[in-house]
């Protein structure tokens, strides 16, 4: 019996894992780098172990250092999660032979599945050893690890070497393996998986299948379970395949393969050994606990002949501090506060107060709705994101609530190009007209003026200026002996916290929460301004500042203060959670200045660069 689990792994992944062990009565010792010394996963575990350092290579990668936390620390057993090194077969084997559990598939498994190379030779399927104007598009991706990193489109053949070599230092970066292959890639198909569960008795489960077509960057970000559409006849092969492939490599444990659906044909993507970051959708439909059953599965148990029968539909949306509208800019900064409605399940790894930071994955949470119809489910879900409180650094809240609404999704005929067709509409900025209105009452509300909140007078009005959207609104409302009162609504309460307006004969209700300039208006986020603009907050024009807070890992080689650039070009690249993000130039013209070095630390605004248009 295991009596004390280590998670080799940080955040949600690592919180979630815990929740099971308390209620199974497991002792669980979280590990941490120096970053996350205050991150939730290391104050909710009954132990912590300190890994020296912040970058994943020093710390979560740190095979080494994770088996000798778990022996200092007297743990039996080691979780890995999900990323990290969690698909590396010398850790598997690290675990082992110092006498722990290891909560997974055998090494050997890994190794034979966590390559994608490999798996797609063992599904009989070779990658491309050359690649010909006749290939393209074609997807470069990392043969370790997933997640969307180390992966890039190469549409014209001249893109492919510099796709290789940033595929190789992404994939480096973040699992410590450059290795990386080509393959065709389909267009506009449907990412579909299957679950699989095995045990050491030869009994192999499939656990239905999930939807994940809505990605960003090969990112998912909306997943639902069962895949709605597939005829019986795919879905039923779609079953067969992942069986067999767990059973060609004598799998243990829970793991997923994935596929791509296109025409009606399954095309196999790769087979992920390992807990899958979209696991709950599959545990609500089915009534089950994914990681209560890894556990039983490690301590020998065997499961019963067949899996139990699947009831209604879940949806589940990844809530990101980046900010869709701007390239996916991943963002940081003080969360003040998470919460769904109830109802909704939500893994994450954040509480109200807590720092999200620029070294790891920018997902702040999962939220998981769960309904007899997909129809129901949609609707939950996406009006329990719309009534969250998500008050901290910008998200992705306002993209996930619309694209759930979608008539594509709500029809289900979504594919993995969703995002690029629907981008620009669905992060269109519509911010609530009542809302300056409601954070300036509320401000009022707060601070009266020092004869109390009326006069004798007639007040003259006053104005509050506030940034919405990136656009500046200006309101105007009056203090009289009724109270407050504002042109073209009736101000029916005012309070710091709510305030209530009656518009065309319609009352609504307005949640304010402050947070210095910061105010949220419901899900409307608004900047307080000051009555005069900064004349220092000016820069020259052409400047490249830091969209995100990050490392400056290279700069185009040869690229010089003088050197003339083409508009577009790759000037730098930025890594920025596990991320690399380019830096271009704004215009056609001449480099005059070039701060960035390799390796420099830099936050949001820092000046990169100048180009000078010609």
């Amino acid at each position: 019996m295991i009596g004390t689990v280590l998670v080799a792994n940080r955040g949600e992944i690592a919180c979630r894992i815990f929740r099971t062990c308390r209620e199974s009565g497991i002792r669980t010792v979280a590990v941490h780098s120096d970053a996350d010394e205050n991150a939730l996963h290391a104050r909710v575990a009954d132990a912590a172990v300190r890994l020296p350092g912040a970058a994943p290579a020093d710390t979560y990668l740190r095979g080494d250092l994770i088996v000798k936390a778990a022996i200092t620390a007297g743990a039996d057993a080691v979780h890995p999660g999900y990323g990290f090194l969690s698909e590396n077969a010398g850790f598997a084997r690290a675990v082992l032979d110092a006498g722990l559990t290891w909560i997974g598939p055998p090494p050997e498994a890994i190794e034979a599945m966590a390559s994608k190379t490999r798996a797609k030779e063992l599904m009989g399927i070779a990658p491309l050893a050359e690649v010909t104007e006749a290939d393209l598009p074609v997807l470069v991706k990392a043969a370790a690890g997933g997640g969307g990193r180390g992966m890039r489109v190469v549409r014209h053949l001249a893109d492919l070497d510099a796709a290789l070599t940033a595929a190789r230092a992404e994939a480096a970066s973040a699992f410590g393996d450059g290795e990386v292959f080509t393959e065709p890639y389909v267009e506009n198909g449907r990412h579909v998986e299957v679950q699989i569960l095995a045990d050491t008795h030869g009994t192999v489960w499939a656990l239905g299948t999930r939807d994940c077509s809505l990605q960003r960057r090969h990112q998912k970000v909306v997943e639902e379970a069962p895949a709605p559409g597939l005829t019986e006849d795919l879905e039923r092969e779609l079953h067969t395949l992942a069986v067999r492939a767990a059973r060609a490599v004598d799998y243990v444990g829970a793991g997923t393969v994935e596929f791509l659906v296109a025409d009606g044909r399954a095309h196999f993507l790769e087979m992920n050994t390992r807990l899958q970051v979209e696991h709950p959708v599959t545990e609500a439909v089915f009534g089950v606990d994914l990681v209560a059953l890894q556990l039983r599965v490690a301590e020998g148990h065997a499961l019963d002949d067949d899996p139990p029968r699947a009831r209604g539909h879940a949806v589940e949306a990844r809530l990101y501090a980046e900010d869709p509208a701007h390239g996916w800019a991943p963002q940081t900064g003080r969360l003040h506060r998470l919460a769904v409605p109830d109802g909704i399940r939500l893994d994450t790894g954040y509480t109200g107060g807590d720092d999200i930071g620029v070294h790891y994955d920018p997902m702040l949470a999962k939220a998981v709705a769960h309904a007899p119809t997909r129809a129901e489910a949609v609707r939950r879900l996406a009006g329990a994101l719309e009534r969250a409180a998500v008050h901290g650094p910008v998200t992705n809240r306002d993209l996930l609530v619309r694209s759930l609404r979608h008539e594509e999704f709500t029809s289900a005929r979504m594919d993995t190009g969703f995002y690029d067709r629907h981008l620009a509409a669905l992060t269109e900025a519509a911010p609530d007209p009542l809302a300056p209105l409601a954070a300036a009452l509320a401000e009022a509300s707060a601070a009266p003026g020092r004869f109390g909140g009326w006069r004798n007078l007639p007040s003259q009005p006053q104005v509050r200026r506030y940034a919405v959207a990136g656009e500046e609104h200006e309101v105007r409302y009056r203090h009289t002996r009724a109270g407050l009162a504002a042109d073209g609504v009736r101000v029916v309460r005012a309070g710091a916290r709510e305030v209530v307006l009656e518009s065309d004969g319609v009352q609504r209700r307005f949640e304010i929460a402050r947070y210095d300039d910061t105010i949220h208006v419901g899900p409307t986020v608004l900047t307080a301004l000051p009555r005069f603009p900064d004349p220092t907050a000016q820069h020259a024009p052409g400047s490249l500042l830091a969209p995100m807070p990050g490392t400056v890992v290279r700069v185009a080689e040869g690229l010089t203060e003088g050197s003339a650039v083409q508009a577009g070009q790759p000037l730098l690249w930025l890594e920025a959670m596990k991320m690399e993000h380019r830096i271009t130039a704004p215009a056609t013209g001449t480099l005059t200045h070039l701060h960035a070095v390799p390796g420099q630390q830099v936050t949001v605004g820092s000046l990169l660069a100048v180009v000078e248009e010609t």
